[in-house]
């Protein structure tokens, strides 16, 4: 198997040099900044990764702040109490997407949320304390529990709320089989899921980076060759 530091030497190779591959790292929070996450910053990043889904993510963004209103500033509880006309009329409103099925998964991950709250004293102590080598079994959990989480959604929901994970974007599992872990170019089974946490995890510990970095560093060994200033731009999406 392909050590880190061989990825990571083709990274700094491709990108101009150590310093240039280190202004494409994205910061990392840290599992005490996700737990004092509230409850509806929560509720907000699930939806607007949903909503982000399948669409172009610069106009969910443009959006926003319309979506803040309209949801009533994710507030849970209140969410959590409007009847069924609220969010039959949601599915109307002009000011967002109007996507019936996403709009719904709105309403049931507010109570999702609500109950990993009730159970842990708040969705982001939760996050903090899942242990940070089993990013699949979080994954498993939030796709069970809550509503169209599965997927690479899950895992742009979590880094975008500061979880330290993996997002397996088309570049990372390319670099993935490329280092000789045998999944598919689609890893969605349980079985290429845990191969392919088990080799980040090992490259984590070798490099003893945040897996967020083995991750983007991963990106930017291989596949389309971005110019710098783009990347920069596009953050930690790696995609």
């Amino acid at each position: 198997m392909t050590s880190f530091k061989t990825i990571r030497a083709r990274a700094e190779a491709r990108k101009g040099g150590k310093a240039q591959l280190a202004r494409l790292l994205p910061p990392v929070a840290g599992n005490d900044a996700v737990a004092l996450i509230g409850d509806d910053r929560i509720l907000a990043e699930m939806t607007r990764r949903i909503f982000c889904s399948g669409f172009v993510w610069r106009v969910i963004e443009q959006k926003w702040p319309a979506f803040e209103a309209a949801f009533q500033g994710f507030d849970v509880a209140r969410l959590n109490f409007e009847p069924d006309e609220y969010w039959e009329r949601l599915a109307g409103d002009e000011r967002i997407v109007r996507h019936p099925q996403k709009i719904r998964s709105v309403r049931e991950n507010a109570r999702f949320v609500a109950e990993v709250a009730k159970e842990h004293g708040g969705f982001g102590r939760m996050l903090a304390g899942w242990p940070k080598d089993d990013e699949v079994g979080l994954l498993e959990m939030l796709a069970k529990r809550g509503s169209r989480l599965g997927g690479r959604t899950g895992q742009y929901f979590l880094r975008f709320v500061g979880w330290d994970g993996f997002v397996l974007s088309g570049d990372v599992v390319a670099c993935l089989r490329d280092a000789g872990c045998d999944i598919a170019e689609s890893p969605t089974s349980k079985k290429d899921l845990r191969k392919a946490q088990e080799r980040m995890n090992a490259w984590a510990r070798e490099s003893k980076l945040p897996m967020t970095h083995v991750s983007r560093i991963c990106a930017l060994s291989i596949g389309e060759k971005h110019a710098i200033e783009a990347l920069a731009q596009m953050g930690d999406s790696e995609d």
